[in-house]
């Protein structure tokens, strides 16, 4: 039995928030009943800048209830910043955290096969999508592309998982000795080593609102990932130059020959495809070495990720710590 900590990043949330409090109270009270967990387990909801009433509720859900803690970030900082604040202030309390999103796609009800790995030994558990049946057929395409993009461009991410995840105490250690600026979680929690296992579990439609994942916002999260784990782009970017190289002098030597045979070349036709295929291609290669050059930029400024405005979290009965504070990571 150990303090397991749930971790659920909230940006926007309130129209869930009600229903994932209410169902995540009923299984941490039961798995504490049942003698699975320790009484001082708790919810932590971090509210990432939300616009709505999510932080006001998260209050009134810890003034309540002890069970509930709340970490409100400063500003928006974006989901991995936010769930990695949530991490970084649960492993000063918590044996182990299990991550989730607040919109209940995850199945809450696979927390207890987490905890189970865990008492086995396991430092890290990963929940893993059984199906995507609930789908759309663009949506099940895009998403195994993505996972054979990043796999081949180096990436050493698990299929079908989203940040579903228990992680141990000496585990989140491990992790806060990675000082990347451009957090990718699916892809380095996987380098830290430790025992591993795998939760599977049946994803469900979002409860209520707006996802907070659309089409601009994925591309924007798989370009993320793999320039963080991977320099192949800008390899695969040398090795077509050294092969446009190579037919530039092959048609070169096969101009010279067809000019000493005295044959006209009209010429302007591949002049033109050659101009708009060498300059597309120089400036593809500028945008991908940018992208790299950009993310080194923001790595040397050694900026905080987040800021921690406020820490709500009781232990026990008269013990409160609910200042002001600000932390960086």
């Amino acid at each position: 039995m150990g303090t397991i900590w749930l971790v659920i990043p909230c940006y926007n949330e309130q129209e869930v928030l009600p229903e994932t409090a209410k169902q995540l109270k009923k299984i941490m009270q039961d798995l504490v009943k049942r003698g699975k967990i320790d009484s001082d387990s708790r919810i932590a909801f971090v509210n990432d800048g939300s616009k709505d009433a999510t932080w006001s509720m998260i209050e009134e859900l810890h003034e309540k209830d002890e069970l509930y803690a709340g970490i409100n970030l400063a500003h928006n900082r974006g989901h991995q910043n936010a769930l990695y604040a949530g991490l970084m202030a649960a492993r000063e309390y918590a044996d182990a955290v299990i991550s989730l999103d607040a919109d209940l796609q995850d199945d809450v009800g696979a927390i207890e096969q987490f905890i189970d790995k865990f008492n086995e030994g396991k430092d890290i558990v990963y929940g893993v999508r059984s199906a995507r049946d609930t789908d759309t057929w663009f949506k099940r395409g895009t998403a195994h592309a993505f996972y054979k993009l990043m796999k081949m461009m180096g990436a050493d991410t698990l299929e079908d998982h989203a940040d579903y995840r228990l992680m141990s105490r000496r585990a989140l250690e491990a992790l806060s000795e990675y000082g990347e600026v451009n957090l990718f979680l699916r892809g380095i929690v996987p380098t830290i080593g430790f025992e591993t296992d795998v939760v599977y579990y049946q994803r469900h439609e979002r409860f209520a609102g707006e996802s907070k994942y659309p089409l601009k916002k994925m591309l924007a999260f798989a370009v993320e990932g793999i320039t963080s784990f991977s320099i192949k782009p800008i390899r695969i970017i040398t090795g077509l130059g050294v092969l446009l190289f190579s037919a530039s002098i092959l048609l070169l030597i096969y101009f010279f020959v067809v000019w000493l045979r005295g044959h006209t070349v009209a010429g302007w036709a591949t002049i033109a495809i050659s101009v708009w295929g060498i300059g597309g291609l120089q400036l593809l290669a500028l945008g991908v070495i940018g992208e790299y050059i950009g993310k080194t930029y923001l790595e040397v400024k050694h900026r905080p990720r987040y800021c921690v405005e406020r820490l709500l979290y009781r232990k026990g009965e008269d013990k409160e710590k609910g200042s002001k504070e600000e932390k960086e990571a």
